[in-house]
């Protein structure tokens, strides 16, 4: 089993999405930890280039991964002089940065579909996964937990939800488990009624009370969808049926989730509101190191609460647990719908309330796949967004009866 600080004093890490969200705080953990980790790769989508070129600057990797050819070019302009390494492009590219020979850890940190092949060539080369790509489970759980079982290879959990999880698990057997409990803040909807949220802006959406994330899993958390896909996710990971997953809303965010034991017994993570909490947890496992947090004073911390979610408001948690029970090819089908929801809502072309119904729809049309192959996957991917998109068109356009205005 391939392990961080197995074969070396440090850790040889690369960074697929190094420059979204979690990618960004992972090289900020990488600085404070003085050494213990070495970033071996970096990948970006290409959107923001400079800081890229910033990034391979500063941790002088061994390779740099850029998806489109033209931005590659742009690169190793920014670059010359300034670094020495291969300049990986395109989907291959992608997929030759997870395997590295030089590395140890990969964490997967792009976002959506992208994630699911990295993290199986990842794991096909034997390398330890830190996850931050809820998708990769989504999409193709029983293909990722079945190739890192072959494997060997530990896939451990970034979401803070699921990175809380695997803390109260360590030293516990699947069989003591009672249920999981996630909980959910309840994103900038939590006291909206139904109407508010059915005409919301992109710009109400991004309003997120509690967590600093990326546009689009800012807006999954605002419709629920981002907790729905953490349940699959925590299907995946620690093989629990969705009987005993359960979500929960606590709009403070100070415990991140919960175990409950077959004695009753409840072990609860807490911890501040910061990425930065769980990145160190996967990238220094199973040490635990000092971070650059402030301490949590429970003296000032006030009143914890905790509510059951409303699934009339927020239908897009009940439609994640559906598909999650139907399996197959039914998560990715949801996962490729949302995506393209998503991306309508945020350039302004669809309210946040259309978002659940325009999945509604393409998931009343879907007869899942049981059990689909890399190769079926992509196919449903690609004939979702395809679908989701006419869908959309139609009611922008007038033709769908008003059920999306």
């Amino acid at each position: 089993m391939n392990a961080p600080f197995s074969k070396s004093p440090f850790t040889r890490l690369v960074v697929l999405g190094s420059t979204g969200s979690i990618g960004t705080q992972a090289l900020s953990v990488v600085r404070s930890l003085g050494g213990r980790v070495r970033v071996v790769a970096l990948s970006a989508g290409g959107a923001n280039l400079p800081l890229l070129a910033r990034q391979a600057e500063e941790f002088q990797p061994a390779a740099v991964h850029v998806m489109n050819g033209g931005g590659a070019e742009e690169l190793a302009r920014l670059l010359e002089g300034r670094w020495r390494g291969r300049l990986l492009t395109g989907a291959p590219g992608l997929l030759e940065a997870a395997a590295l020979a030089e590395a140890d850890l990969v964490l997967v940190a792009t976002v959506g579909w992208t994630g699911l092949e990295p993290a199986l060539a990842a794991i096909a080369a034997g390398k330890t996964i830190a996850l931050a790509n809820k998708e990769a489970l989504v999409c193709g759980g029983h293909l990722v937990t079945e190739a890192a079982r072959r494997a060997g290879v530990p896939i451990l959990p970034v979401d803070s939800e699921h990175n809380a999880i695997h803390q109260c698990l360590r030293g516990s057997e699947p069989q003591a488990v009672r249920r999981l409990i996630l909980t959910c803040s309840g994103g900038p909807f939590l006291h909206s009624t139904a109407e508010e949220i059915a005409r919301a802006t992109p710009q109400e959406t991004l309003c997120h009370p509690t967590w600093e994330m990326g546009r689009k899993v800012t807006v999954d958390s605002a419709t629920l969808m981002n907790k729905g896909f953490e349940v699959i996710e925590a299907h995946h990971l620690f093989g629990i049926p969705y009987e005993k997953l359960e979500v929960i809303v606590h709009p403070q965010s100070v415990v991140h989730s919960m175990v409950e034991f077959e004695d009753r017994s409840v072990l609860a993570q807490l911890g501040p509101t910061d990425m930065r909490l769980p990145i160190q947890y996967v990238l220094t496992y199973p040490e635990r190191l000092e971070a650059p947090l402030q301490p949590m004073d429970f003296t000032r911390m006030g009143e914890l609460t905790f509510s059951p979610p409303d699934i009339e408001r927020f239908p897009c948690l009940q439609m994640a647990y559906d598909a999650g029970r139907a399996g197959g090819s039914a998560p990715c089908v949801l996962n490729a719908a949302n995506e393209v929801a998503v991306e309508l809502h945020l350039r302004g072309e669809i309210p946040c309330g259309a978002i659940p119904r325009l999945l509604q729809r393409v998931m009343e049309r879907h007869e899942p796949e049981p059990h689909p192959p890399l190769e079926s996957l992509r196919e449903w991917d690609r004939r979702t967004r395809e679908e989701t998109a006419a869908l959309a068109e139609e009611v922008v356009k007038g033709r769908g009866k008003g059920r999306f205005s």
